[in-house]
């Protein structure tokens, strides 16, 4: 099977990684999450007591970190930190880490010495107009806000963690604002990426929808 890459770039809580990650287990192809990369140096900031305005100290701290893959789990370190990196405290500082343009450009070359050398599915703001510029296939996954806030708060329940639901819209809506108007890569469509639209949508709906237009444009 010839090596090809998709792109899928979307809003925060789109659904960009659940979806990512069902596609990469269909097609037999690696998902990279890059949010969870950004995320993962949000945690390290965090435990490091960094001040997030002290770009020296945290470029220092780049160069001594170490993310990983494995199975879909993700290290930092060589520690698992799947789940930590999934707490509220690291959503509500992981967008202003992810305008620091020192981090993304570390990041950004790691994730695509990666896909040069296989299949990949990749997540984030900026994969179609930045990280895989040349991606075969790019997605711009949408949902609205509510629906977005509504599916957040479920999750975070289920996990038994306690949160308002007004302050996950209001979280959501400046990370929208954050990613939106950084300076460096903001989040916007690429010109030659489809809409996929998942609100009021299934997931199994979306994937198939999304599967129909890779098939279109490679052999799988």
């Amino acid at each position: 099977m010839k090596k090809f890459s998709i792109a899928i770039d979307g809003p925060a809580g789109a659904g960009k990684s659940t979806i990512a990650k069902i596609i990469a287990q269909r097609l037999k192809i690696e998902y990279i999450d890059t949010g969870a990369m950004y995320r993962a140096i949000t945690l390290k900031i965090i435990r490091n007591g960094t001040d997030i305005n002290n770009i020296d100290e945290i470029i220092e701290l780049l160069e001594k970190t170490d993310i990983n893959f494995i199975n879909g789990r993700v290290y930092l370190d060589g520690e698992d930190v799947s789940e930590e990196i999934r707490l509220p405290e690291i959503g509500k500082l992981v967008s202003q880490v992810a305008a620091i343009k020192e981090v993304r450009e570390k990041l950004v070359a790691i994730q695509r010495d990666i896909a040069k050398n296989k299949s990949v599915i990749m997540d984030g703001r900026d994969i179609g107009t930045n990280v895989l510029k040349d991606a075969e296939i790019k997605i711009f996954l949408v949902a609205s806000v509510e629906e977005r806030a509504k599916r957040r708060y479920k999750e975070l329940l289920e996990k038994g963690i306690e949160v308002s639901y007004d302050d996950i819209v209001k979280e959501i809506e400046k990370r929208d604002y954050i990613d939106s108007t950084r300076e460096v890569n903001p989040l916007r469509k690429a010109d030659d990426a489809i809409v996929v639209n998942n609100t009021n949508k299934t997931l199994e709906e979306v994937v198939e929808e999304i599967l129909n237009i890779v098939c279109k444009k490679v052999e799988v």
